[in-house]
Parts: structure tokens; C-alpha cells; sequence
């Protein structure tokens, strides 16, 4: 077994740990890293859930460890908005619901505690100017009230969509029956051909944009297909419905102290394994071991796990080059646009109008709302998603241009009330620099057919972790956990 140098450490507390109330990650300080060097069984590139996950499945194995961080916190696209005297609310990943299994088996293993999203009242659809209040529990879920045709027409598309999905195999959609029909076309171009009503279209283009945080017309339809078949597990199928359904949907809980106290946590497991603000630049074969070389760290390994977006993972310099299959896929998965807007006020006033907080709009910088709420409501909070083209055109704007944009829209949608929060907190995920975007990284036509085994394949010494390399729940923390766990069992019987 490789021997692991133990490297000179000081204490950082980082801001979102510090919120959470409980944890220090004892690592190399942000911004001061001095130079070290570490020989371990596996170095792990990325301490977002899939990254942390994998080196606690290989620490348990008996293997060495060296996780690198380019940030100086944990928890990648899992983040913790500070909002002052002790309370957070989430900016990136927050949400978990049925067949996510491995996220809830991970929290309950860490002592994070879940409880409902805020869903007790009247959605709210705003279109055509008009606000109107619908119930959730009736007949047709919580599909907002369109005209008739539209509705009939939608639920003919999400039928379609579900059967399509049972088609695929998870493991490996670009080998389905039909993916190189299906691959050859948008999910706008579908769209177009099976939407027929306008209200139906609308319903799906909200729908596309909540999920992808992208337009129709950027998503291959095989992509969105294995999507769906995505949502789900071994026993359960994905469905459309599972996706964007709060009760019984992927938007069913949150985390008691914030998502981000799950990947702390895990950290905090890991001891000094861990270091921060150890950005990875170069991967370098070097006879039957990898060289990996971070800002002031040097790791030695007989294995490395890349536990990146795809994007990130090609901006890392590669010796010798990665096959040009794997090389061209992350050039073609470039991550969507996302943002989210954070409105904090003294109480949950929409509850007392009988509303629950979340909002499907046809207008506005922001279409999709939630009570991001604590349990207790002992203060009230709105998230609002800014998505796709409407995240784009802001991507230069001043955060007060964006926050009056944003409380704009509230106010339309819960009346004076919400113009005057006591905070406001903002995540641009496009201008984070080891992320550029989110949720997740999407595949365009032509990408899954042609590169898509190049995926989760190994290059040598190299695996990929990541949600984008996760067989269910892609894009979702589950997804990046049960990456963690599929790339430890690989590189174990490997070594």
C-alpha cells in the first residue's frame, strides 16, 4: 500500500460550515498552500458529493486518500447561503424525493435530518398577466389550470415522453432501439410536432427549463428521454411526473441546517485526506503511477478519480492525451444556466393568503418559485429559479439590476408585500469559476450516439465520477452519490 506524507495543516472554518453550526474541515488554508506532496493509493479531483463519497468508500476499504479541492469549502454544486445570526438557505442543489436512495442513505448515515417542502396551499400560475390560484391534490395533480385542449394535449406529451423513457437503458441510453431517431432531433423540434396546443407547449417549455435550466431547442430529445428514464431506480421507473412534482416528486425535502451540511459533514470524515483551494492542473502518467499536480499540492497515485463536470475535467492538462472520443464528449456537454434568487422577510406572509409559495410563470426573469422556509417559519424565505436564456441575459448585470428584476416578479406574483425583503441572496452559477453553470451538463443532437460511451469508460489509471456519469438521477445530488460509490467499486477492483 502506498505510504501517505501528512502535510503541514491550519484550521479553516469556511463561511458555509460556520452557518451550519457545527463543523470544522481541518485542511490546507485557502490561498496560503504550501508546498506538499502526498504518495497515496487513489487521488480524488473534486470534493463535491461524488468526489467525497468515493474516498470514503475507498477509507474504508483499507486504500490511501488525496482529495483536492479547488475551492475553499466543500460541496461543489451543494452550497450553503450564509443569512446571518446562524441561519442559511440553500443556493445550489436542495432538494431529495422518492427513489433517491443513496442521498437519503448518506444523510441519515451523517445525522441530516429531512423535512417536507413548504406544499400545504394554492400554487400559483401567472400568465397572460393574470395570477391564478390552483390546488394541488385535485384530479390532475399539480398541473396548472390551462385551457382544456392544452391540458388534454400535455398529458398526451407526458404520456408519450413516459413510454419513450421505458425504452432506454439507463446504462447506456445511445443504445436504445430508437436513439439515433431520436438523437437526431431537438426536444424543441419534438416539442413542435406533438404540442400542438399553445397552453401544452407552455407547460412543456416550463417544465424543460425547470428541469434543464435550458431551452428546448438546446437538448437533444434521446438526452431528455434518458432524462426521464433517469428518474427512478432499479425497481421504480423514471417518469416526467417524478421529476417535477413536489409532493411524491424530486422536490419532496430538504435538509434540516441546509443541503450542504451533508458534503461538511462527509468531509469532516476524511480528516486532513482533504485539501482545499488545491485547484488540479495537470494529470500526468508517470511510469505505472499518476502525477497530480494542484496549486501548492503534488499527489502520486497508482489511481485518479475525476469527480468534475465534464467541462471542468477537459480544462485539466492530460499526459499523455485523452483519447479524442473522451476529449471531443466534454467539448460537447456544456453545462446549462442557472441561478437562484433568495428573498428573505420577517414571516411567510403568502401562507397567510393561502398560497404555498411556488409559482409556474410565463414571464419574468423568474418563472419557478418555493417557500424556501425553515421548518419552525420563524422567518420567511422565497427562492426563485432564474433559468436558461433568462439567466443568460443577466450574466453581466449588477447584482442590484438583478435583484430588483427578481423583486419585481415577486411582487407580481405575492403582491407589495414582497418588495421590501429584510435580505436578499444571490447564486450565479455561470460566474462561479469552478462551475460556469448548472445543474448539470447537457447533451446536444448527435452527442450521446456518437460520444456517449465515452462517459464513465476508464482512460488507463483515470475514472470519472461526477451526476453527469450517473446511471439514475443524473443531475441530481443523488446522482453524484451514486457516482461516488459506482467509481470507488471500480477503482477497487482495479488496484
Amino acid at each position: 500500500m502506498a505510504r501517505e506524507r501528512k502535510l503541514s495543516r491550519r484550521t479553516l472554518l469556511g463561511g458555509a460550515a460556520a452557518a451550519a453550526g457545527a463543523v470544522t474541515l481541518t485542511t490546507t488554508a485557502a490561498g496560503t498552500a504550501s508546498a506538499a506532496t502526498r504518495d497515496v493509493d487513489v487521488a480524488v479531483v473534486g470534493g463535491g458529493l461524488a468526489g467525497l463519497t468515493a474516498a470514503r468508500d475507498l477509507v474504508a476499504a483499507g486504500r490511501t486518500v488525496a482529495v483536492l479541492e479547488a475551492r475553499d469549502r466543500v460541496g461543489g454544486r451543494v452550497v450553503n447561503l450564509p443569512l446571518g445570526n446562524g441561519r442559511v438557505t440553500e443556493g445550489g442543489g436542495e432538494f431529495i424525493g422518492p427513489t433517491q436512495d443513496r442521498i437519503k442513505a448518506l444523510a441519515d448515515s451523517l445525522g441530516v435530518a429531512t423535512f417536507p417542502t413548504y406544499n400545504t396551499g394554492k400554487n400559483l400560475l401567472h400568465k397572460d398577466g393574470r395570477n391564478t390560484a390552483y390546488a394541488t391534490d385535485g384530479l390532475l395533480g399539480s398541473v396548472p389550470p390551462v385551457d382544456a385542449a392544452g391540458l388534454a394535449n400535455a398529458a398526451i406529451v407526458q404520456a408519450s415522453l413516459d413510454d419513450m423513457a421505458k425504452q432506454i437503458p439507463v446504462d447506456a441510453p445511445w443504445t436504445a432501439a430508437k436513439a439515433e431517431e431520436w438523437d437526431r432531433q431537438t426536444f424543441e423540434t419534438w416539442l413542435r410536432a406533438n404540442a400542438v396546443v399553445p397552453s401544452a407547449k407552455f407547460l412543456l417549455d416550463v417544465a424543460c427549463t425547470s428541469i434543464f435550466s435550458a431551452e428546448p431547442r438546446e437538448l437533444s430529445l434521446l438526452f431528455v428521454v434518458f432524462y426521464i428514464a433517469a428518474a427512478g431506480n432499479a425497481s421504480n421507473p423514471g417518469t416526467l411526473e417524478r421529476l417535477t412534482e413536489t409532493a411524491n416528486g424530486a422536490q419532496e425535502l430538504r435538509f434540516v441546517g441546509g443541503s450542504q451540511l451533508v458534503p461538511i459533514k462527509l468531509a469532516a470524515t476524511l480528516g486532513d485526506r482533504l485539501v482545499l483551494s488545491a485547484p488540479v492542473r495537470s494529470i500526468a502518467r508517470s511510469g505505472s503511477r499518476y502525477v497530480v499536480t494542484a496549486d501548492g499540492t503534488t499527489v502520486t497515485a497508482d489511481r485518479v478519480v475525476v469527480a468534475l463536470p465534464p467541462p471542468l475535467a477537459a480544462r485539466i492538462s492530460y499526459d499523455p492525451l485523452l483519447p479524442a472520443g473522451r476529449d471531443q464528449l466534454t467539448q460537447r456537454l456544456p453545462m446549462a444556466s442557472v441561478g437562484k434568487a433568495i428573498a428573505v422577510y420577517d414571516t411567510p406572509f403568502w401562507r397567510a393568503d393561502g398560497l404555498n409559495g411556488q409559482v409556474v410563470s410565463d414571464t419574468g426573469v423568474v418563472s419557478s418559485t418555493f417557500d424556501n422556509s425553515p421548518p419552525d417559519a420563524s422567518y420567511g424565505a422565497l427562492m426563485g429559479f432564474i433559468e436558461a436564456d433568462e439567466m443568460r441575459a443577466l450574466d453581466t448585470a449588477g447584482e442590484a439590476a438583478v435583484r430588483a428584476a427578481v423583486l419585481k416578479d415577486y411582487v407580481t406574483y405575492f403582491g407589495e408585500k414582497a418588495a421590501s425583503p429584510s435580505s436578499f441572496v444571490l447564486q450565479r452559477w455561470n460566474n462561479e469559476a469552478y462551475t460556469r453553470g448548472g445543474p448539470v451538463s447537457i447533451a446536444a443532437p448527435g452527442v450521446l450516439t456518437q460520444y456517449g460511451p465515452a462517459l464513465r469508460e476508464p482512460v488507463g489509471g483515470i475514472h470519472w465520477a461526477g451526476t453527469e456519469t450517473s446511471t439514475y438521477w443524473m443531475g441530481f445530488m443523488d446522482g453524484a452519490v451514486r457516482s461516488g460509490e459506482r467509481v470507488a467499486r471500480e477503482v477497487l477492483a482495479a488496484l
